[in-house]
């Protein structure tokens, strides 16, 4: 069959490379030769699919139900293989490894149309945070000897780009500034090393046979469990701005997240102000700018 990439993959690797993609050039060809080398019948690609891979609905030559996922260097799914594989199935999705090939991945097959979002709101955010707890695992290798970018690294070429974007955009510029400190002033505190997801939220979380809800797409980083969470804290961001009581419903979250988790109030509150300015900026910087204005307003509140 043709693997054409789903639009929305397609439009969310032009805003990384807005001049052309060579893997998504190669793409249809790489997917045909991954399913040939592993003797897999395909059954769709996924649809919507992600923002930064492919995503193929298979059967093995045993006929078991898999997924094939291929994804560009810059998605670091080699990375995405080294958690999975330390996680082993315990909160995350089973990585099937018969083949190596790399940045492709071979997964346990989940219900993909049913994510913990489905859930009403209370529910999903527990269900969630749940799945979350048991993948904060120390790193394989320990703090010194593991191979994950870790929070400080990631956030600081975040924080690059962020004042960069507020340099060139003043109106940026007051949160921005207020977002920095707060990371300067987090990364003070000497550091907390656990295997964090690094990208998740409800949608992240999916109905399996196995166990209930396992966590899918990682982008794996090591360093404190707040800074995951952070992420959560913003689900349904729609919902929570357009509510006469946003405000107040994301100061209950945060307090309710952090209680429930074990983590210092505060430092979720940084993080989230942090990672919803930079999430904002970043929407702002390639034109979602209803995105960017409805992050922004978000982190205002905290």
């Amino acid at each position: 069959m043709a693997f054409e990439p789903p639009q929305r993959l397609v439009r969310a690797l032009g805003e990384t490379a807005p001049n052309g993609d060579a893997w998504l050039e190669r793409l249809p060809e790489a997917a045909g030769q991954a399913v040939a080398l592993r003797e897999l019948t395909v059954e769709r690609v996924q649809l919507p699919g992600g923002r930064s891979s492919l995503v193929v609905l298979v059967r093995r030559a045993d006929g078991t139900p898999a997924v094939l996922k291929l994804a560009p260097g810059r998605a670091r799914p080699e990375s995405e293989r080294a958690a999975l594989a330390h996680w082993g199935g315990l909160g995350a999705v089973q990585l099937l490894e018969d083949v190596r090939t790399e940045g492709v991945l071979l997964l346990e097959r989940l219900h993909p149309d049913v994510s913990v979002r489905s859930l009403p709101e209370a529910k999903a955010l527990l269900e969630a945070a749940g799945t979350l707890r048991r993948l904060w695992v120390e790193p394989p290798g320990g703090a010194a000897g593991h191979v994950f970018e870790t929070v400080d690294e990631r956030t600081g070429r975040q924080a690059e780009a962020m004042a960069a974007s507020a340099a060139a955009d003043p109106e940026l510029a007051p949160l921005v500034e207020v977002a920095l400190a707060v990371r300067a002033e987090l990364l003070a505190a000497p550091p907390e090393h656990r295997l964090l997801h690094g990208t998740f939220r409800q949608s992240k979380v999916l109905a399996g046979e196995r166990m209930p809800w396992l966590a899918v797409g990682p982008d794996p980083v090591v360093g404190e469990c707040a800074f995951d969470l952070a992420r959560l804290v913003r689900d349904r961001v729609e919902d929570l701005i357009a509510s006469p009581s946003g405000s107040s419903t994301t100061r209950r979250r945060v307090k309710r997240l952090a209680e429930s988790l074990e983590v210092d109030q505060e430092r979720l509150r940084g993080w989230t102000l942090f990672r919803a300015v930079e999430s904002g900026v970043r929407a702002r910087r390639v034109g979602r700018t209803a995105d960017a204005e409805l992050l922004l307003e978000f982190a205002s509140w905290l």
